[in-house]
């Protein structure tokens, strides 16, 4: 494909580095990642995927700006209250780099239609911020042999890990989403908003790396962050054999058609 006279000039200090270079560069302005949830997780990764020239970027979300989002949600700003998501995000990402294709999917993510959403895209970021939500998005990434990055928030912690195929998925550590109510949800708990920012980044390096086939992703392994201590400490896991969606006998070979709970990180 090649790059052009412009793109060499935006992407120089990607193409200069031996790990990512021209190939690596013209690897990421081909690749299509979608990002589910574009609040305090999903702003912070658009933003950066879209600097690092992305072709495709998908952006799924059926809720509207709110004066209570600013406060993390960076893509936004005040004059976009109660404009899409979806379309605030798109304008952000369109003035940053305009060669970045921008899809957007106005709704709601569920059982009923994550399998298509996901399905051209090379590349997914979970930006929800509700254990259904993400229960949903690893089975469908699992059933659709698609890469993820999980990520999850909770006040001043948070924590991620990456799932390609054959490795292992949320499922194998976590089993099953504790029942409504047990967990207290980030309305009821709050959440610190640089602590969003920093995993939002994380999962956009997770992307990108991805793509170019650098380095070691956090594949079989969680990386939790405690803004309080300023400390990063990671826990490796193996696959479960005995896993309801990717073991030797899984239970789950569809999705469930229920309704999500709204995604707001």
């Amino acid at each position: 494909m090649g790059l052009t006279e412009e793109q060499r000039q935006r992407y120089k200090r990607h193409t200069i580095m031996k790990d990512v270079g021209v190939h690596g560069q013209e690897k990421i302005c081909a690749s299509k990642v979608l990002i589910i949830g574009i609040g305090g997780i999903g702003s912070p990764a658009a933003l950066y995927l879209a600097a690092a020239g992305v072709g495709t970027i998908g952006l799924a979300d059926g809720d509207k700006v709110d004066v209570s989002n600013l406060q993390r949600q960076v893509i936004h700003s005040t004059a976009d209250i109660d404009r899409l998501k979806t379309a605030s995000a798109r304008d952000r990402i369109t003035a940053i780099n305009p060669e970045v294709k921008v899809v957007t999917h106005d709704t709601w993510v569920e059982g009923a239609n994550i399998a298509d959403i996901i399905r051209d895209y090379d590349f997914v970021i979970d930006g929800t911020d509700n254990f259904v939500a993400k229960f949903l998005i690893n089975d469908a990434c699992v059933l659709g042999k698609k890469p993820f990055s999980h990520g999850g928030v909770m006040a001043f912690e948070s924590q991620t890990l990456t799932y390609v195929p054959g490795a292992t998925c949320f499922r194998c550590i976590f089993d099953t989403p504790p029942p409504v109510g047990a967990m207290p949800t980030c309305a009821e708990m709050g959440v610190f908003g640089a602590v969003v920012g920093i995993l939002g980044a994380i999962q956009a390096t997770e992307a990108l790396r991805y793509i170019i086939g650098t380095g070691d992703l956090l594949v079989n392994r969680l990386l939790r962050f405690d803004a309080q201590g300023m400390t990063f400490r990671t826990v490796n896991f193996q696959r479960n054999p005995d896993c309801p969606v990717c073991g030797e006998r899984p239970l789950i070979i569809d999705l469930p058609k229920s309704d999500l709970f709204e995604c707001d990180f």
